[in-house]
């Protein structure tokens, strides 16, 4: 019965986990219905005498994604990039916006700009001391007055936290003690979310 119960675990939770995720993914976005004047919601376009149709889970998700891609259609022309340039200009001088939004912006922009470099590399580090190694992301290298304090030359390195790599430590270290690994981020992030259980194939050690 236990070895039963087990299998059936193995098989459950994470298509349990996965539900959830999607659930509170595709809950989040059908929140942009409320954007929807009350004569355009699904309720008043299907009737009330059909709810299944006045509660359409995902229409959100639907009105989100082509939000998105309608936002980066028109910001993708001069009138659009201009518009976009005011917009910003002006949330640069509303107080506590303005760093809130830059301080999100650069961030948005380096995690998903085709250009970007953050969490291209998986790296190995000594983490939370010497005798024990972790597996980290090389984020870039330490910038304004911190470099005039850092004797040698740093890199900084994001560690996850396991099993949810979303929040970690933003360390700065010597370049040295940096190991590069030969290991794709996403295989990287597997070995981590699964907490050292999906272990990465083998690869040649180099010479």
């Amino acid at each position: 019965m236990r070895k039963y119960f087990i299998t059936g675990l193995l098989i459950l939770v994470p298509l349990a986990i996965t539900a959830w995720v999607l659930n509170l993914v595709i809950s989040t976005m059908d929140q942009s219905l409320l954007l929807v004047p009350d004569s355009w919601q699904p309720k008043e376009l299907f009737g009330h005498k059909m709810p299944a149709l006045g509660t359409i889970p995902g229409l959100g998700t639907v009105l989100t994604i082509l939000i998105v891609f309608v936002t980066g259609l028109l910001t993708n022309n001069l009138v659009g990039n201009y518009v976009v340039r005011v917009w910003e200009n002006v949330l640069q001088r509303i107080p506590i916006v303005n760093s809130l939004y830059s301080s999100v912006k650069q961030v948005s922009d380096t995690l998903f700009s085709s250009s970007g470099n953050a969490f291209r590399k998986a790296v190995l580090v000594p983490y939370p001391h010497q005798n024990s190694w972790t597996i980290a992301f090389l984020t870039g290298a330490p910038g304004g007055d911190v470099k005039n304090h850092l004797v040698g030359d740093y890199v900084s390195v994001y560690v996850p936290t396991t099993p949810n790599p979303t929040s970690g430590y933003f360390l700065m270290m010597k370049r040295s003690d940096v190991v590069e690994l030969d290991m794709s981020v996403d295989v990287a992030l597997k070995y981590i979310v699964s907490m050292g259980v999906v272990v990465p194939e083998p690869t040649a050690a180099k010479e």
